[in-house]
């Protein structure tokens, strides 16, 4: 996909009366017409070194069901990965997986930080700006991070279909694994699977989520799974019901 212009983020639905933020951090696999290709090939660049395949469908469709605002990112993780803190070292990869990133080898320090201002900054900003308006109008805000991830990494298979990834705080990660177990006894779901916090995967949601004390969780789908528009339905409509699930049963917890 490629998004047109050249925006960093995008944010729609702004006014959603949800209480749920979907943030999607790698939306997009659109490079920067000053990066040419990356000396990368097209199926390269559609597979899922480039980005999360199906992420942004399904976080659109959430954000229709739950009238739920959406941000995300619009440019290649290639490029800069908005999920990495600044002092990561794969904040802009140069091996993914078996593809080396030729391109991204040897960055100045010049070139290194114009990403940083340009992309990654203004990405976190939109977010965070967001956020503080939902906090000064009032408004109730969970914070859910889309993702997606491959069948098979490294030659092994991931059998889960989806992955539940907390951060500081599992407490509504944990709420939302139940309501998925309890829709669907049978489903392999994964706990901190694919990734866990430990793997550095995890600043949206503890920068956005934890940092701000918001309820908030991510998501990781099998890419096979919303490949196509019945799964991404299917998934999205699945999700709705148990992030709403979660949060009632968050609800009645603090009640207590």
């Amino acid at each position: 996909m490629d998004v047109s212009g050249e925006k960093s983020v995008l944010v729609s639905n702004v006014r959603g009366a949800s209480p749920f933020v979907i943030v999607c951090d790698h939306a997009s696999n659109r490079i920067p017409a000053k990066y040419g290709d990356l000396g990368l090939s097209a199926s390269e660049r559609l597979s899922h070194i480039a980005w999360d395949p199906g992420a942004l469908a399904v976080s659109r469709h959430l954000s229709e069901v739950l009238d739920a605002p959406l941000v995300q990112s619009t440019v290649s993780r290639l490029i800069i990965d908005c999920n990495r803190d600044l002092n990561a070292p794969d904040l802009i990869w140069t091996l993914s997986e078996a593809t080396r990133i030729a391109a991204n080898e040897g960055l100045d320090a010049e070139e290194r930080q114009y990403r940083i201002d340009r992309f990654h900054r203004p990405y976190h900003a939109a977010i965070e700006t967001l956020l503080e308006a939902r906090r000064q109008a009032g408004q109730e805000t969970i914070l859910v991070c889309m993702h997606s991830f491959t069948p098979i990494y490294h030659g092994v298979a991931r059998p889960w279909p989806i992955g539940m990834i907390h951060g500081v705080d599992q407490r509504f990660t944990r709420a939302v694994f139940d309501a998925l177990a309890a829709e669907d006894p049978e489903m392999n779901l994964g706990w901190n699977e694919p990734y866990a916090a430990l793997n550095g995967v995890t600043l949206t949601l503890e920068k956005h989520g934890d940092g701000r004390g918001l309820d908030a969780t991510m998501i990781e789908i099998r890419n096979d799974e919303i490949l196509e528009p019945a799964g991404v339905a299917a998934w999205s409509n699945r999700l709705a019901r148990c992030l709403n699930a979660a949060r009632q049963a968050r609800k009645g917890a603090m009640a207590v």
